[in-house]
């Protein structure tokens, strides 16, 4: 077989396989980036509900 197209086939076969590693990184990224926004969502839901039950922020009387 000629010798260009056998370098040629590795070539391609090597980004196949880098391909698929950088789809599963990306994949895994974007289940963190999900799990990451949903656990901002909850905390901002916690801090609001904290918030509301806060005492005034006013000075106390001694100011």
């Amino acid at each position: 077989m000629d010798p260009r197209i056998v370098e040629l086939e590795i070539r391609y076969t090597h980004q196949q396989r880098l391909l698929e590693e950088l789809s599963d990184v990306v994949a895994e990224q974007s289940r963190a980036l999900e799990s990451l926004t949903k656990e901002i969502a909850a905390l901002r839901l916690r801090v609001a509900a904290l918030g509301e039950d806060a005492p005034n922020n006013e000075p106390p009387p001694h100011y």
